[in-house]
């Protein structure tokens, strides 16, 4: 058994447009914006939250929960660069910008979409981006911050 390594195996698109979050097609995908190489390594943050539902009556003698509204908090950290190309993701990104935010976790980058592969869907609207503060020995950078709009489909296959 070994471990999968993260390094070269996430891809991150940016796609306008996607009929069903839970199948996107090839053409879909390959018409969105791959940002994967714009992202810093550690930049990319979708972490989850679940609500705790309290599940107690007047009787308990001990506290019970069950689970209640997830959520995501988004945001994905970008280098800027020198060319329009470079720079698309800040030229892209902007307050109020609605998209999808794909993600394909476990695939050498240069794979291909193909039709069978899993993914992450998120409905996203984007916030402010902030730039980040200038600092020594560091490429300039972005921060978008992104607000899950609906359901995410977490779990999606490619069609």
């Amino acid at each position: 058994m070994s471990d999968l390594i993260n390094d070269g195996k996430t891809k991150v698109v940016w796609a306008s447009s996607i009929a069903n979050i839970n199948a996107p097609t090839t053409t879909e995908l390959n018409a969105g914006a791959d940002f994967t190489t714009r992202v810093t390594p550690d930049g990319l943050k979708l972490d989850p939250s679940t609500a705790d539902v309290d599940t107690s009556s007047l009787a308990s003698t001990f506290d019970t929960k069950t689970v209640g509204r997830v959520g995501f908090d988004a945001e994905l950290t970008f280098k800027r660069g020198t060319t329009g190309g470079e720079d698309l993701p800040y030229t892209t990104l902007k307050y109020g910008v609605s998209g999808y935010l794909v993600v394909r976790r476990g695939l050498d980058y240069a794979t291909a979409w193909a039709s069978s592969q899993k993914c992450e869907v998120y409905p996203i609207t984007c916030g402010e981006p902030q730039n980040s503060s200038p600092a020594a020995n560091e490429v300039m950078k972005f921060v978008s911050p992104m607000k899950v709009t609906g359901p995410p489909a977490t779990a999606a296959t490619v069609a």
